[in-house]
């Protein structure tokens, strides 16, 4: 059958227009945000990886009271083989002229020259080339402790990258509250906006009739078409404000479409108690972890150097896989054990001074974690107070919404019976925008304040509790 050209073309347009067709939303609560921005953040896939290679490291730590084992194997070439001769030995001894004059008689017994007896009785040591191959091992036994160190501070590193992996996960934590809450907030102040223009559309409305009635000068319809106009433009502000946040949040969960935020802003009785969280901080902070590992490799560090002031014992042993069939490889036993010592007396590598710079570098991380405890509790406390704040904001605001309400419908009865100006009715509607966006800040504030409390005491878990208890 022959397709009509007609029939291709509209084919064609369905086609490309089931293409581009933008992919469905993503409807997530915070919780499941969450889940993924674990899943799927590269900051946190590279800090497991760092605890996986950390892993690998403790493991490979633990080989070390093993027994090395090589096998080795070599080629030399000699200037000329290796010989030994009567004459040469007999002139290495004290007896030498004596012996030579043995030699030189027994020759002379025999019917040959002494040259010709010390020739036939000359033996090939080794030929030039020489070929060797063997089996070694050696085993330590004691090395002053620094085996031991060394197993601690793979240790201490593994640790050390597991507290850094949750320090990755609360800063991320930290930053999806306040880009996913930020969505919902560009939402609410937008809805807020748009009831703004509702409100003055139907007051344009209002001021045109009564122009048209003769009851308004024509300033007053003038206003008011002006406030709608700015309401409108805030109106396309926020709306412009919205798709921005909304950009970020799918950048930050990698999605391909929107995402739309399910879970609300929120508002409790009340926060944490703060010396609680300070506690909890304390106890649980993964920074103090990192620098609690980073004293034990100081200390490993020391006492590795300590160490080097140590004997040193070990085991070896040694077996002939190959050897050549000359003198000196039959002279040659085809094993041997045995047990060897070593105590460095006096070192180029300046070990002294480095034992000083680990004990100083043991006194820099002390240090730190003092001040790393302080600023933490700075940070709870301002953050706890923040929080606080935005919950004193939030219920002191509620009367004033109550009056702009009212005062918004006092003001559109007033204007229709010539009681009121445009102006003031527009001053209304403003301020109960206002009111609406103050409280819905004080609302934001108060959960990245929550967020971030929750997370600095390694709490993230209980956010959902919060969230379902919460109202706004």
């Amino acid at each position: 059958m022959e397709l009509k050209p007609q029939f291709l073309i509209r084919l064609l347009i369905l086609a490309s227009t089931v293409y581009s067709l933008p992919a469905a939303a993503a409807d997530l609560i915070f919780e499941q945000a969450w889940m993924q921005l674990q899943e799927k953040n590269d900051s946190i896939a590279a800090s497991r990886a760092n605890v996986q290679r950390a892993e690998h490291l403790q493991q490979a730590a633990r080989s070390l009271y093993l027994p090395e084992v090589n096998i080795s194997a070599g080629y030399s070439r000699l200037d000329e083989a290796v010989t030994l001769s009567p004459s040469s030995l007999a002139a290495s001894t004290p007896a030498g002229d004596e012996l030579g004059a043995v030699f030189g008689s027994l020759a002379n017994l025999i019917g040959i020259s002494p040259a010709q007896l010390d020739s036939a009785l000359t033996s090939e040591i080794t030929e030039e080339d020489v070929v060797v191959a063997s089996l070694n091992a050696v085993w330590p036994i004691y090395t002053g402790g620094r085996i031991g160190v060394a197993q601690d501070v793979a240790g201490s590193q593994q640790l050390e990258a597991t507290y850094l992996l949750k320090l990755e996960q609360q800063k991320r934590f930290e930053e999806l509250a306040k880009v996913y809450f930020g969505v919902v907030l560009a939402d609410a102040v937008l809805q807020a906006r748009s009831d703004v223009v509702v409100g003055l559309a139907k007051h344009l409305d209002f001021a045109q009739k009564l122009e048209a009635q003769g009851q308004i000068a024509r300033v007053e319809k003038l206003k008011a078409e002006s406030s709608h106009d700015k309401a409108r433009v805030e109106q396309q502000k926020a709306r412009r404000d919205l798709e921005i946040a909304r950009m970020a949040l799918r950048r930050l969960l990698k999605e391909e479409s929107q995402v739309n935020t399910l879970s609300p802003l929120f508002i409790n009785d009340q926060l944490p108690e703060m010396q609680a969280m300070i506690d909890a901080t304390l106890a649980n902070h993964p920074g103090l972890g990192v620098l609690d590992a980073k004293k034990t490799q100081a200390q490993g560090l020391v006492d590795s150097k300590q160490g080097e002031y140590m004997p040193q014992v070990f085991m070896f042993g040694n077996y002939n896989l190959y050897q050549q069939d000359t003198l000196a490889a039959e002279l040659t036993p085809d094993w041997v054990i045995g047990i060897g010592g070593k105590v460095d007396l006096y070192s180029r590598s300046g070990r002294s001074d480095k034992l000083d710079a680990a004990r100083t570098t043991l006194t820099q991380v002390e240090f730190l974690k003092a001040q790393a405890v302080r600023d933490l509790e700075t940070l709870v406390e301002k953050t706890w107070r923040e929080g606080f704040t935005a919950l004193e904001e939030y219920a002191g605001l509620k009367s004033s919404l109550a009056l702009a309400n009212e005062n918004i419908r006092m003001r559109e009865i007033a204007f229709t019976q010539g009681l009121s100006t445009s102006l003031e009715v527009v001053d209304a509607e403003l301020f109960l925008v206002e009111i609406r966006t103050q409280r819905l800040a004080a609302a934001y504030t108060y959960v990245l304040s929550l967020a971030r409390l929750l997370a600095l005491g390694d709490k993230v878990t209980e956010f959902s509790a919060y969230q379902r208890e919460g109202v706004l």
